[in-house]
This record gives structure tokens, sequence and C-alpha cells, in this order.
């Protein structure tokens, strides 16, 4: 059974840093892509950022140069680094694990082919 759990959310001033952590259990972690994204009210959930097994990172625009996914395979734990928040990244932050296939950078972008969410963890950025 895959477990994600995350952690690391809380609230910060604009401009402060966070970083997120979703431990992985139940399948060979080095085998998955894993991704962030977030939902904000009333809005849909969106991507953020993505790590492919071999360790290729995708960001998307509105965080890149602010925001870093990375993972540790040894500790099956994938993290994102957030730097220079604003009150607009204020969201759920969910990781997501996704499949054994080849998933190109548009691939990894969509919900839809990511197998297991972790529950979700509250990020808030007050002005």
């Amino acid at each position: 059974q895959v477990q994600l759990l995350e952690s690391g959310g809380g609230w910060v001033q604009a401009g402060g840093s966070l970083r997120l952590s979703c431990a992985a259990s139940g399948r060979i972690f080095s085998n998955y892509p894993m991704a962030w994204f977030r939902q904000a009210p009333g809005k849909e959930r969106e991507f953020v950022a993505a790590i492919s097994q071999s360790g290729s990172t995708y960001h998307e625009d509105f965080v890149k140069g602010r925001f870093t996914i990375s993972r540790d395979n040894a500790k099956t734990t994938v993290y994102l680094q957030m730097n220079s928040l604003k009150p607009e990244d204020t969201a759920v932050y969910y990781c997501a694990q996704g499949p054994s296939y080849y998933c190109d950078r548009l691939c990894l972008r969509r919900t839809n082919v990511y197998d297991y969410w972790g529950q979700g963890t509250q990020v808030t950025v007050s002005s």
C-alpha cells in the first residue's frame, strides 16, 4: 500500500522560505517520478514541479528561480524548497507519485498520470 506523507507547511511572511517534505512508502521509490501540485481555494489543482526517476527536474514558470524540487532516494523522500514566497503562493500543496513508464515534461504536468497523492499540507503566505 502506497502512502505519501507531506510535512513542512505553515505560515510565513512574504519573502520568507519553507521546505516541504513528502515521505513515500509502499513501492520502490526510485522507480517513479514525483511531483508537487497545489490548490488554492476556488481554483483547480495546478502543477508546481516534478522530478523524474533519473533526477531531471521541471518547474512551472511561476515558481522558476524561487522553488526547487529534489529527491533523496535513500530516504524515499521528495522535497520542495520554496524561497521568496508570495501571497499568491498560498495553497494546499500535494505531493504525488507517478507511473513507472516514461513520462516526458508535458506528461508530468498532468494530474491524471499520477497514481497516488498525499493528503496535502497548507502553506499560507501573508503580505
